[in-house]
């Protein structure tokens, strides 16, 4: 059975993700750190995955995560060639984006979120090693992304690599997602787990507040502070997570959103960047300010929209690489069963006479 609360934390930082795109608020990053917290829910899902299936569970993963890219691929890789992308070899990165794989300018901008599959492919590869570590030594595997990162930032580890870099900043979340899985948080007490938590945000925002970023206070220009202050956060909402959180389906037009965004949150991830982009010109047509709040109030509105027209066109891919029926809007309410009269035998359904054979 799903845990509602996950599912939350995942609604909630897609729209995190889409509206600090649109508005650029640093404040965002601060109040709720959506990539870590993302990189997380997937590490516990892998762990739960590798339980499951073995190193096979790295298949399944990748057969679930490329599709929803591939159709990205197939619309914007030709329309970026035919708008100066040189074609090279290096093209068919965009099938497995290991690294970064080409762009044109303004290709760049819209499709700059495929980091996330970049870190996501390389943190996946790195599962099966990693998790026989962390059960064998947790404290020294968990410890060593942000001791990587910590040699990065202070010199020690002078690299170029934004994979490199991506490892101490983002794995750490993606191990916490292991030890949520295992549950290894769970089992802290508080009179442990709170003070890790109040030492890690505290070392997190003295940091942040002494290296601020060309945005200023922005989470995203500031790697170490931005890693530990989502290390505690992720202590606090996933490692009290609640088993159960049945007041998110209470609402009935919610709990559809918080279904629908989690059965579509690859494509809403991947779709989102090209409207914010496609927008922006508007500013200035319409005679908005870059900070005027009813034209980001518009163009967040907008957005959303446009995310939700793609979402029907093209979402129902998640559902094939999920090997799930295709649905436009995911979280249809099956219908219940009808009641029997007495005397008579209900009727037959698929699954019942697929149980039957099976049971055979």
């Amino acid at each position: 059975m799903r845990n509602r609360y996950l599912d939350l934390l995942r609604f909630l930082a897609i729209v995190r993700v889409v509206v600090y795109h649109v508005t650029g608020l640093a404040t965002l990053t601060l109040i709720f750190p959506a990539m870590s917290i993302m990189f997380a829910l997937a590490g516990s899902l892998m762990a739960a995955s590798m339980d499951r299936y073995g190193v096979s569970a790295l298949r399944r993963r990748l057969r679930r995560l490329l599709p929803s890219l591939w159709v990205v691929a197939v619309i914007f890789v030709p329309a970026m060639l035919l708008t100066g992308l040189e074609f090279t070899p290096r093209v068919v990165i965009w099938l497995f984006p290991i690294t970064d794989p080409p762009a044109n300018y303004w290709g760049g901008l819209a499709l700059s979120p495929i980091w996330y599959l970049r870190d996501y492919l390389w943190f996946l590869l790195a599962s099966p090693v990693a998790l026989w570590l962390f059960r064998r030594a947790p404290l020294p595997t968990l410890a060593a992304p942000y001791l990587l990162l910590v040699a990065i930032e202070v010199g020690l580890l002078p690299t170029t690599s934004a994979v490199l870099r991506d490892f101490g900043l983002y794995f750490g979340a993606w191990l916490l997602g292991f030890a949520h899985h295992d549950g290894m948080l769970r089992r802290l007490a508080d009179r442990v787990l709170v003070p890790v938590a109040v030492l890690l945000a505290g070392a997190g925002a003295a940091w942040i507040l002494t290296h601020p970023g060309p945005r200023g206070y922005d989470l995203n220009d500031i790697p170490l502070g931005n890693a530990l202050w989502s290390a505690a956060f992720i202590l606090v909402v996933i490692g009290r997570a609640p088993a159960t959180a049945a007041w998110v389906d209470r609402n009935r037009i919610f709990s559809r959103l918080v279904t629908v965004a989690n059965r579509r949150a690859l494509t809403a991830y991947l779709w989102h960047m090209p409207f914010v982009v496609a927008l922006t010109p508007l500013v200035g047509l319409v005679g908005w300010s870059p900070r005027d709040p009813w034209g980001l109030a518009i163009r967040v509105v907008l957005v959303f929209l446009l995310v939700a027209v793609v979402t029907l066109l093209v979402g129902w891919v998640e559902d094939v690489a999920a090997h799930r029926r295709p649905e436009l809007v995911p979280g249809r309410p099956h219908p219940r069963p009808a009641t029997a009269s007495p005397g008579v035998p209900a009727p037959r359904t698929p699954d019942a006479d697929t149980a039957e054979i099976r049971a055979r």
